[in-house]
């Protein structure tokens, strides 16, 4: 067999499997921390942080956004922490999610802006409405345990 039979469909191959997703300029969306009952129950009544916001943060902002990783910038670890101003502003504003930069960072789909999460999977269209709604309720993060965020990955 004559190797130019066979370097033809293997070019196309690869040029198929390389080939650019419609989507290219957008990061990969992200798979939903939180169960449909969750999702459900934070889009028609209160936001809780424990149930609603805390997985997500967890799950999706904590890893970068902790004091170790990210020294002198947002850290998720605590209130105290998520609610100090930094350099660019305030990251959480409780009851303006506006001028809340954590909403703000995630409401982009655009991979060459600076959007959060940086590396990754981006946040469920419902995760970014739950974060926004949770903001504009006021951003209630309960104290001790309950408000201590761990990095699960």
């Amino acid at each position: 067999m004559n190797i130019r039979h066979l370097f033809s469909p293997l070019c196309a191959l690869v040029l198929v499997s390389c080939a650019t997703p419609p989507d290219s300029q957008t990061k990969p969306m992200g798979e939903d921390v939180l169960s449909k009952e969750q999702i459900r129950a934070a889009k028609t009544g209160p936001v809780d942080f424990v149930a609603h916001v805390k997985p997500v943060l967890e799950w999706k902002c904590v890893m970068c956004h902790n004091r170790k990783a990210l020294p002198g910038h947002a850290s998720f670890e605590s209130r105290r922490e998520a609610l100090r101003t930094q350099t660019l502003g305030a990251y959480i504003v409780p009851g303006h999610p506006e001028t809340s930069l954590m909403v703000a960072n995630t409401a982009s789909t655009h991979k060459n802006t600076s959007v959060m999460p940086a590396v990754g999977e981006r946040l469920t269209k419902d995760e970014y409405f739950i974060l926004r709604k949770w903001v504009k309720e006021g951003a209630n993060w309960p104290s001790g345990a309950a408000g201590t965020l761990e990095i699960v990955r």
